[in-house]
């Protein structure tokens, strides 16, 4: 008996070479091949598809019709890619779609891909977790809305923490988002990287304060595809790793003696 199998791609943020070697090979293995052309750049599709390969639009289909792609491919043995913007963990509505494919009888899988935070921080050229400064990044969303919140996850509660934030799917109420952040806590000097459609031909990536978010949003036009990174870690500087210290050990490495006690007094201080 034939089984298909339905692998789950992360895409990337937009570019074509920003793509898993192992998303790229499940595509070029796949029958059918189903992505977004709002949210994936095609030649993340074409450059690794089969010439007979079946290319299927999703952002012009429902998620009834996908299903329907499903089981077609449990009948006929058949490979699908369903190929995600980013990351498919992140807001990629993937577990309605895995369980509807375990339950057809497909082998299912999740190839991971880079999320778009993490390339909107490369593009920056900053790093999201500094010493003694940020040590977590919160990745959510304004609450509202076309998909509800949970109720204990609002956006002023999460800022109340003073990290790093990565928010998605917010560009459209910028000033409602940076109201949220106020309230939380996070002063209007915080800095602030706004990237829309990063790693695309068109990317635009910038760096503000948080009272002037809305500003930048409305001179640029920009009410989709855009993340704002917020917190303290973006602008900071003059910190540095005890990992690399000298007078860190760890499994593979001996401690400088004079670095160590150097290094046990910044802690205790």
């Amino acid at each position: 008996m034939k089984r298909g199998k339905v692998s789950f791609v992360g895409a990337g943020p937009g570019a074509a070479d920003l793509i898993t070697l192992r998303g790229a090979r499940r595509i070029a293995e796949a029958d059918v091949v189903i992505w977004a052309a709002s949210l994936v750049m095609a030649e993340c599709v074409t450059e690794h598809a089969r010439p007979d390969a079946e290319l299927v639009d999703s952002s012009q289909i429902a998620h009834e019709d996908v299903l329907a792609l499903y089981r077609r491919a449990a009948a006929d043995g058949l490979k699908v890619a369903r190929v995600h913007s980013g990351d498919p963990s992140l807001w990629g509505a993937v577990q309605e779609q895995y369980d509807a494919a375990e339950d057809l009888g497909l082998e299912v899988e999740i190839v991971p891909g880079v999320s778009a935070f993490g390339a909107a921080a490369a593009v920056a050229g900053r790093e999201l977790t500094i010493p003694e400064v940020a040590q977590s990044v919160v990745l959510t969303r304004l609450e509202g809305g076309k998909t509800p919140m949970p109720p204990k996850e609002k956006l002023r509660e999460f800022a109340r923490h003073g990290t790093t934030m990565a928010i998605f799917l917010s560009a459209a109420r910028s000033g409602q988002m940076v109201a949220e952040l106020r309230a939380g806590g996070y002063p209007d000097d915080t800095p602030v990287v706004v990237a829309h459609r990063t790693s695309w031909p068109d990317e635009l990536t910038m760096r503000c304060r948080l009272d002037e978010v809305e500003h930048v949003c409305k001179q640029n036009k920009l009410w989709r595809h855009t993340l704002f990174l917020v917190g303290p870690a973006l602008a900071a500087a003059g910190t540095r790793s005890h990992l690399y210290h000298p007078g860190h050990f760890h499994t593979f490495r001996k401690p400088d003696r004079a670095a160590r006690r150097e290094l046990r007094a910044r802690r205790s201080s």
